[in-house]
């Protein structure tokens, strides 16, 4: 009977514990890095215990003073005491990794399933929809006419602009090319390059991952525009500048798991499971063919 591939979650915020429960269905996981109450109603091993084919670490991995990153743990996790429980050939599954998780785990291998293109299509959805959530709370007025200026139309830009045309938003798309202005029209939105931003936008959504709005830009727009940065470190806005410009700018980290982490975590299990079943698939298909070549010399021996 072959084994069972066993996997490690550890640490993280609810998504990772959600993530778990799903992972749950096909294989022998384990949880750790949670305090009990955070356990509720999520059927995972909770003893940890022998050697990980895999361990799934949050996004981003390690906090700042070098653990690893727990907010639902009343504890600090130390990384390099993983390295003692993942099997000789395990996998490092987490998001956004730096050089320092490299140097912990320097004899394993790390894959970024952030940077997986069916996890950043999904994940566009529930970050788009809690940065809907996260204007309507820090807005004074309704979105429903409301001139809105979307940063980037990649995956999160142009989810948000289907999004926000429901709520009668006037919509327009800061673009950096024409293929960028192009992809506006496609989803119904106005356009204008980056370079002319600026004017009367009463809500402003950054997705670009660079400085963008840097202080002269800001100065652009009006004092009640209302920016909220969806961009991974280190954002497009210059917060700095915004505050001593009196201008109000929300950096909307890690959104999927504070708005949806029953989504957001199934949508990294569901890239889990796809990588090792890709890795599977293509360690058979290696076997097949040295069995087939193994085979054919026989073959050309007994002939």
């Amino acid at each position: 009977m072959e084994k069972q591939t066993r996997i490690l979650i550890a640490g993280g915020d609810m998504r990772q514990m959600y993530c778990a429960e799903r992972l749950a269905r096909s294989y022998d996981t384990t949880v750790t890095g949670f305090d009990r109450e955070h356990f509720s109603g999520v059927n995972t091993n909770g003893c940890v215990s022998g050697k990980y084919d895999c361990i799934v670490l949050p996004v981003p991995p390690l906090d700042d003073d070098g653990f690893l990153t727990a907010p639902c743990f009343s504890g600090k996790i130390n990384a390099n005491e993983l390295n003692d429980i993942l099997a000789a050939d395990g996998i490092i599954f987490t998001g956004r990794p730096d050089s320092r998780l490299h140097t912990i785990f320097h004899d394993a291998e790390i894959c970024d399933y952030m940077s997986r293109e069916e996890l950043m299509l999904r994940n566009a959805v529930p970050t788009a929809e809690g940065a809907v959530q996260t204007a309507l709370e820090e807005l004074p007025v309704t979105l429903n006419g409301l001139k809105v200026l979307i940063v980037g139309m990649g995956r999160i830009g142009t989810a948000l602009a289907e999004i926000l045309k429901g709520f009668g938003a006037d919509i327009t798309a800061a673009v950096r090319n024409a293929n960028g202005a192009a992809r506006a029209v496609l989803h119904g939105v106005k356009s204008v390059y980056t370079e002319d931003m600026g004017n009367d936008y009463g809500l402003v959504f950054n997705t670009v991952p660079s400085l963008v709005l840097d202080r002269s830009m800001l100065m652009k727009f009006s004092d009640d525009t209302l920016f909220i940065d969806l961009a991974s470190k280190p954002g497009g806005i210059d917060f700095a500048s915004a505050a001593e410009l009196g201008k109000k700018a929300v950096w909307a980290l890690g959104i999927p798991g504070k708005t949806a982490p029953v989504t957001a975590g199934r949508i990294i299990a569901d890239t889990v499971s796809g990588i090792l079943d890709e890795r599977g698939n293509a360690h058979a298909r290696k076997t097949e063919r040295a069995e087939n070549r193994v085979c054919a010399h026989r073959l050309i021996l007994h002939v």
